[in-house]
């Protein structure tokens, strides 16, 4: 039985017992919504370890979970607190992300939208208006983690080409993705579901 099966206390319960792969499937099932949310105020590098911190987190404190609380609702709020706290100890926000974020504040406030598929469906669309040999070069970058080295002896064509064709995608992505989606990271989050 998988874990979107289960209702939120059996998940609670599971994770509670100590049950390690059922925690790896919360931590896959979570980790790039949480990753891209928490990418609205920090650059992606630091949504990653906060997200990372948040998981290790749970794991750790398993056996004091209530299954009467979200366990969404925990990691989304753990995960914005800890990034606003971040965000604070820096310099101050981007205001290209200060204007997206007012936008489309309820949008990206709300963890369904960073869990289902719309926000992949709209990931999916930018990557088919990609030229072929830029979306290669990216997919293979992003979903295979080839080197841009092992992608060039692939293709057979330089690292540098390898390189211009993935900075090209990424400049093509984000302009496609600009109106919905925090632009600091979630280019890097793409999973392989994609």
């Amino acid at each position: 039985m998988g874990k979107r099966q289960l209702n939120n206390s059996q998940i609670i319960a599971r994770l509670r017992s100590g049950n390690e792969p059922f925690f790896e499937l919360v931590y896959k099932d979570y980790f790039a919504g949480l990753c891209s949310f928490a990418s609205q105020y920090v650059p992606i590098e630091e949504a990653k370890e906060i997200v990372q911190e948040t998981m290790l987190w749970l794991w750790e404190n398993r056996e004091g979970l209530i299954p009467e609380l979200s366990l969404k609702s925990l990691l989304f709020t753990i995960v914005k607190h800890k990034s606003l706290n971040r965000a604070s100890q820096g310099t101050t926000q981007n205001k290209v992300l200060q204007k997206i974020e007012a936008k489309y504040k309820a949008q990206f406030n709300d963890p369904d939208f960073y869990l289902s598929g719309e926000l992949m469906t709209l990931c999916r669309k930018a990557l088919q208006k990609l030229p072929e040999e830029y979306r290669q070069a990216f997919e293979m970058n992003r979903f295979e983690c080839l080197t841009h080295k092992e992608i060039a002896d692939l293709l057979q064509v330089s690292p540098q080409t390898v390189n211009y064709r993935i900075g090209q995608a990424l400049k093509i992505l984000r302009e496609e993705l600009k109106d919905y989606l925090p632009l600091s990271g979630l280019l890097l989050l793409f999973s392989s579901g994609v």
